[in-house]
Parts: C-alpha cells; structure tokens; sequence
C-alpha cells in the first residue's frame, strides 16, 4: 500500500504540473497574440516613411547624410535581444551562441584589434553576456528590458545614433530573433548604423516612384528628416519581433512540457491501476485460500 501512496502523490504531482505549464502556455500564447498585433501596427508607420522615401529616391539626387556614412570600423556594436524571464526553451542559448559568432566574424573582417560593445536587452541574456571574458570585448549594460514602454525605447534608439554620430561606435548592428510563425524563428543580424544602401534601397517603390512631386523645402533636407523616424521604424521593429519570437518559443516549450507531463501521467495512472488491481487480486486469494482451509 505504501507503492499506491507514492504512486498516488506522483501522479497529483505531475497533474499540478501539467495544469501549470498548460496555464502558462494560455498567458505566453496571448502575450504573443499581442506581440504580433503590435508588429500589424507598426505597418502603416513603416509604409508611411517606405513612400516618402521612395518619392526621394526618385529625383536621383545625391543624398549626404551622416547616418549613411561608412568609415574604417575600429569599433562595432551589438545589441543583443534576449528575454527577461526563462522557461522559452533554447531562446536565449541560441542567441548568445550566435551573439559569439557575430564577434569572431567581425574580428576576421575588420581585424583582431577591433574594439566590440555587446549591449544586451534581457535579464537572462545579460547575465550570461556579463561572464564574457573576451579581449577588447566590453559589455554595457542598459535599463532597457523586455518590458519598457515606447517612449524608453525611442530614447534607446536615440542614445545609439547620438553615439553613431559622436564617433564613440563605427557600426551598429542587432542581433535578434526573427518572427515568422509560432514554431519558426530565425536568428538575424541586422545592421542599424551606418544605413547601408541596400537598406535605402529595399523602400523603393516602382509605382510611387513613378508619381510626380515637389520638396520643400529640398529633397536633401526631408531625407535628412526621414533617416531617424527610419531608425526609429527599425529598432521599434526589432524590439517586437523579439517579444514575439519569445513568446513563441515559450508557447511551444510549454506546450512539449504538457505533452510530456500528460504522457507521465497516463504511465502513473496505467502503473497505478495495475498495482491496485494486483493488491485486489490478492486479496480475494487470500480470501478463498481462509475459506477452502475452513
């Protein structure tokens, strides 16, 4: 009877366990919901400086800006989005590996003394960013988490290009989860600064292009306008496809942690059954075997 009790409390063990992690997989699956709301809303911003862009590109004027300008890289930036809380699987492992790799990368293209920043967005990634013991590597950390508002990270976005534009970093990229579906996501590196011309290139529309129209008070000075609301765009972006890409993974690892604590479950409650119904059969046998000797 002793086997039953523990057999007993295992199995309301794994029962509140199961309830848990379905619990938690219901609050991931609508903070993604939320997360992927936000990325639908973020659109029409998008399309609004992708037009403008586009009617500037289509002078083919010469644009000088200090955002689009390249220089010798001494030192690069990364920040790095990672998540706050833990229980997304291998969220976070996944993105310091690639976070490595982004560093060896760029000391083979711009040299073994080239001075790196990792500026990670995340409890968690920070944590494990602090424990980097690289040379010439620093890590800077920042109030930034997966929880401040808009407004915290506008001026996140504008501490970066103010230090872009001061010279204290030659590069800017971001590292970071890309959304595509609750089951897929893929690693990206993302350059923020300097804006490349690819990148300038990507917010040409052919049929607005085509269309006709007058600057004022020039084309040089609206594009000038338009590269930080640009940023701005891009680091609000990249913030929501993280939030989203993490609340995937944790929906799915709750979910792989339900699948798993109900499959044990029904093992507990199938080896329960069989002991309680051995612990019967002998019993009766114990039963017939008094009544025979009688």
């Amino acid at each position: 009877m002793s086997t039953l009790r523990e057999l007993k409390s295992r199995i309301g063990s794994v029962a509140s366990t199961e309830k848990t992690t379905s619990a938690m997989k219901m609050i991931s699956s609508a903070k993604m919901r939320k997360a992927t709301t936000q990325l639908t809303r973020l659109t029409p911003y998008r399309e609004m400086v992708r037009t403008v862009m586009s009617h500037l590109l289509a002078t083919d004027q010469e644009f000088d800006s200090p955002l689009i300008a390249t220089r010798e890289v001494a030192h690069i930036a990364f920040v790095v989005f990672g998540s706050d809380d833990g229980l997304c699987g291998a969220f976070n492992i996944n993105i310091f590996k690639s976070l490595l790799a982004a560093i060896n990368d760029a000391r083979e293209n711009f040299g073994a003394q080239t001075d790196v920043t990792v500026i990670p967005v995340g409890r968690k990634l920070t944590k494990a960013a602090l424990k980097l013991n690289i040379d010439r590597v620093e890590v800077k950390t920042t109030t930034l988490n997966t929880r401040s508002s808009a407004d915290e990270l506008n001026d996140f976005g504008a501490s970066l290009q103010q230090a872009f534009l001061d010279g204290t970093y030659d590069k800017i990229d971001m590292l970071y989860m890309h959304y595509i579906s609750t089951s897929r996501q893929t690693f990206t590196r993302e350059q923020l600064l300097p804006i490349g011309n690819d990148t300038i290139a990507e917010q040409l529309d052919p049929r607005i292009a085509a269309q006709p129209c007058l600057f004022e008070p020039d084309a040089n000075a609206i594009f000038n306008s338009v590269l930080p609301l640009h940023l701005r765009a891009t680091v609000n972006e990249v913030f929501t496809e993280s939030a989203a890409s993490e609340q995937a993974t944790r929906v799915m690892a709750m979910q792989t942690a339900t699948d798993n604590a109900r499959e044990l479950l029904d093992a507990l409650n199938l080896e329960y059954n069989k002991l309680r119904q051995q612990g019967i059969t002998t019993e009766l046998l114990d039963i017939i075997g008094g009544q025979v000797q009688r």
